[in-house]
């Protein structure tokens, strides 16, 4: 770019030779002529610092491997207890955000998400094992379940 310009060529020619804009031209070259050699080089951090480390996504993902406080566990006298009753028994996101917020790190259930989405994992339903399959069957059918799927009679 800036080689083009010394040898004689406009702010146009140029950005049309580089299949670039002329603001990128002009800029480029306004940096050359204060900075020099580094001048053109491409500036980095110019965006938003990131608010979370890197250190604290990892704490958050690896919330979701752990069991939730609220789940029941087999205690030494073979009766179930909840580790922490008042906890949820699932992860859901309104419960890791809380449980982030308990480990020091102020941070909202959207944002929970889309550090999860970036790492890939997958958000499961989570489903309640209280209800049994006569309860969701629909109103008048006979139908074992209500997804709709056809039975066979034989």
């Amino acid at each position: 770019m800036v080689e083009l310009s010394w040898g004689g060529w406009l702010v146009p020619q140029i950005a049309d030779e580089l299949r670039c804009g002329q603001k990128t031209v002009r800029r480029r070259l306004h940096r050359f002529n204060r900075s020099g050699l580094e001048g053109p080089e491409d500036l980095g951090g110019q965006g938003r610092k990131r608010r979370i480390t890197e250190a604290e996504r990892s704490r958050i993902n690896g919330l979701v491997k752990l069991t939730p406080p609220g789940r029941l566990e087999v205690q030494p006298s073979n009766e179930m207890w909840p580790a922490d009753e008042p906890r949820p028994s699932e992860w859901t996101l309104d419960a890791l955000a809380a449980a982030t917020r308990d480990l020091g790190i102020e941070i909202s259930r959207s944002q929970v998400r889309r550090i999860l989405l970036a790492e890939g994992v997958r958000r499961r339903r989570t489903r309640s094992w209280t209800r049994t399959p006569a309860d969701r069957r629909k109103p008048g059918s006979t139908a074992p379940y209500a997804s709709g799927t056809a039975t066979r009679s034989r």
